[in-house]
């Protein structure tokens, strides 16, 4: 009893050195955001794709300083994710085997990659379509278009944000295969509930209307089925591997029979 307390006495004293490090690591890279934001801000504004504005509106005292302040946040969260997702798989491993954690470690760097991916997929594709697709209607409408500061950018983060972190799905599936808690049949079986569950996502982030939500329902179902594709990679070794024990347990057996 006394070594079972103690050993989760352990793991939240892991747990908590783990949680300090992401906090700390998430403290700088907020720093780093502030010193940025302000020239990231310049870039978006004066970027073609903001439908050539002219003049930028702030309708409430406070505002310029929220948009300052998610601007850092987005890149503080950018770049602190592959110290949590190292930190996770730190915290994780113990009970992992060597082949298992190997294999995880190697999904680290390519998070940040697909981050970037959905952040740049979301940035100057999806964004500069809907942008388009939606202004086109104020103009057949005659409406003269003045934008608020704060509305561009909150519609802009409901966007892309939601975009970049549903990138992340193939990386998040493979964590899970690896430490068997998901497998493709799972996955396969779970479907066509997930194809409702992108409509409905898509649904939430894009305006109400028909083309917007199609443009990002298909990208999230595509990630979905490579998922399951890189599912199967790793379930094929866990069966081989698994296979194999079993063999060289049963030779064992034999020998001492």
């Amino acid at each position: 009893m006394n070594d079972n307390q103690m050993s989760v006495v352990e793991h939240l004293s892991e747990l908590r050195k783990r949680l300090i490090w992401i906090i700390s690591g998430f403290v700088v890279a907020l720093i780093f955001g502030f010193l940025v934001a302000g020239p990231v801000v310049e870039h978006i504004k004066n970027d073609p794709i903001a439908v050539n504005i002219e003049d930028w509106y702030v309708f409430g005292l406070s505002d310029a300083l929220r948009i300052y302040m998610q601007v850092a946040f987005v890149i503080a969260l950018a770049f602190t994710l592959p110290l949590i997702l190292y930190h996770i798989w730190r915290f994780v491993s113990p009970g992992l085997m060597e082949e298992e954690r190997k294999a995880i470690a190697a999904y680290i760097p390519f998070s940040f990659l697909l981050l970037i991916i959905g952040l740049l997929f979301g940035y100057y594709f999806l964004f500069p379509l809907i942008i388009g697709f939606l202004s086109g209607f104020s103009q057949m409408l005659g409406a003269s278009e003045t934008y608020g500061l704060t509305q561009y950018f909150q519609f802009l983060f409901n966007l892309i944000l939601p975009i970049s972190l549903l990138f992340e799905l193939p990386i998040i599936i493979l964590f899970l295969t690896s430490i068997r808690v998901v497998n493709p049949p799972l996955l396969i079986k779970f479907r066509k509930y997930a194809m409702l569950l992108s409509v409905i996502v898509a649904a939430m982030i894009t305006p109400p209307d028909f083309i917007s939500n199609i443009v990002v329902t298909i990208p999230i179902i595509i990630l979905y089925e490579i998922s399951i594709i890189l599912s199967k990679r790793i379930y094929r070794k866990q069966l081989a591997r698994q296979a194999r024990y079993e063999e060289e347990f049963a030779t064992i057996r034999t020998d001492d029979d």
